[in-house]
């Protein structure tokens, strides 16, 4: 069984963030990067679940410069038997997974993994774009999965309760919270991670579909206004005159 896993960087969770170039591109000076949490937590954990059950290969696979690195480099310390960097900066979603879809397709990939988003742009588009590239069927937000190693049964949260799924065959999946129990990388793995391969190679050609043209902070959270309990005039007039809610 041969596994393909995504690898994002994104910025730590404290990090301040601020924008650069007319708003048009996010400022990394001073940011420290780590592996997007839900990739690394849960999609990564599965697919090495999955190898230790019914044996194959866990491959991480990261679109960006070589300082996505490190980064990789965790995920093999974490248990991936190798890792792939397509040389180039990752510009969009669609982007990104037209990199992953043509490694798939030319490595006989049996499942995909992907994290249910990235803690940075909470898109949610990568998994989805893959499958429809790979024609294959897709499962989003997945808290739970077996696999007796040829048919898959997928759980994931929908608006009231659950949906359950079978699928024989190849496919794509996004991993949500629930998929696996956080991996800490131990000292071996670390050593051994300095002799995996990471190899890296070209991108193929794909259109630039999508383009920024800014970005804005939220705006500043106002202070806390207290009111007495037994207030409930100044209450209201806050609340229609400050909130606006009424």
């Amino acid at each position: 069984m041969n596994l393909l896993v995504c690898i994002s960087k994104t910025p730590e969770t404290t990090a301040k963030i601020a924008f650069k170039d007319e708003n048009s591109s996010f400022d990394t000076d001073g940011v420290q990067f780590i592996m997007n949490p839900y990739d690394e937590w849960y999609a990564l954990v599965r697919a090495l679940e999955l190898k230790e059950q019914h044996g194959g290969k866990v491959i991480a696979i990261n679109v960006g410069d070589s300082s996505n690195d490190p980064v990789i480099r965790k995920a093999l310390a974490i248990g991936a038997d190798e890792a792939v960097r397509v040389d180039i900066e990752a510009t969009s979603s669609f982007f990104v997974a037209k990199q992953v879809a043509e490694y798939a397709k030319s490595n006989d990939i049996d499942i995909v993994f992907t994290g249910k988003e990235t803690i940075d742009y909470n898109g949610a588009e990568v998994g989805g774009m893959i499958a429809e590239m790979l024609e294959q069927p897709y499962f989003s937000f997945a808290s739970h999965m077996d696999h007796d190693g040829s048919t898959a049964t997928v759980t994931r949260d929908i608006e009231g309760g659950v949906e359950v799924a079978e699928i024989n065959g190849k496919f794509v999946i996004s991993a949500a919270k629930g998929l696996a129990e956080q991996r800490i990388p131990n000292m071996r793995g670390i050593m051994m991670a300095k002799r995996k391969p990471l190899n890296v190679i070209p991108a193929v050609e794909a259109e630039g579909n999508v383009k920024v043209l800014s970005y804005e902070l939220p705006p500043v959270k106002g202070g806390i206004t207290m009111v007495d309990a037994d207030d409930m005039d100044k209450l209201v007039k806050l609340l229609h005159e400050e909130a606006k809610v009424l």
